[in-house]
């Protein structure tokens, strides 16, 4: 099932999605990124669906737009300051201006170990009350909670300028099973 996204500029592709539901306890979909703006605004989308105690993993190459979609996120749960890439601070936190949740962005780049090696920054104790985004966080956060989302962004590698993303969103844990329907972040 494919589906235009909100509108977009003159000549640009508009966003599509593809969604499956693989059991009760878990849910997916594929959304097509055509760019950095189209990343953010699904980065806005993404937030309308999250509330305090969500984890959200992000995986993908360098330069893949985990930022720009986090940075989207911040827009969408109206938090205060500029989200830019933590990965000379670890993580960041990003309170709420309003009645939302906090935003705690992660950089696990650098963190060569599991759960064991982060948890001097905490997440535990920050999970219930914000919002937890772990860039490069697949095999470090995990035990957390059972409860997650995983996003993954694929992009052409190589001397390349294309700016299409595939985007996998996956929704893991009785938190994400229906009638929770990621295929809202196509719209």
């Amino acid at each position: 099932m494919e589906a235009p996204a909100a509108p977009h500029n003159p000549g640009e592709q508009p966003m599509s999605v593809s969604s499956s539901a693989s059991s009760s306890a878990s849910s997916s979909v594929e959304i097509t990124v055509n760019s950095p703006d189209q990343m953010r605004e699904l980065g806005r989308r993404l937030a309308k669906l999250l509330r305090a105690g969500d984890l959200v993993m992000l995986n993908g190459e360098l330069g893949a737009g985990k930022t720009t979609l986090t940075r989207g996120l911040g827009e969408g749960l109206d938090v205060r300051g500029a989200v830019t890439s933590p990965t000379f601070v670890i993580a960041r936190v990003h309170p709420a201006l309003g009645d939302g949740p906090p935003l705690v962005h992660v950089d696990a780049y650098r963190l060569g170990g599991g759960l064991d090696e982060m948890e001097d920054l905490d997440l535990d104790v920050s999970l219930p009350d914000s919002v937890v985004v772990v860039e490069w966080g697949e095999g470090k956060v995990e035990e957390l909670t059972d409860d997650r989302l995983h996003v993954v962004i694929h992009r052409a590698v190589g001397d390349t300028t294309d700016e299409v993303r595939h985007v996998t969103v996956t929704g893991l844990g009785e938190r994400w099973a229906p009638p929770v329907e990621l295929g809202v972040l196509s719209a």
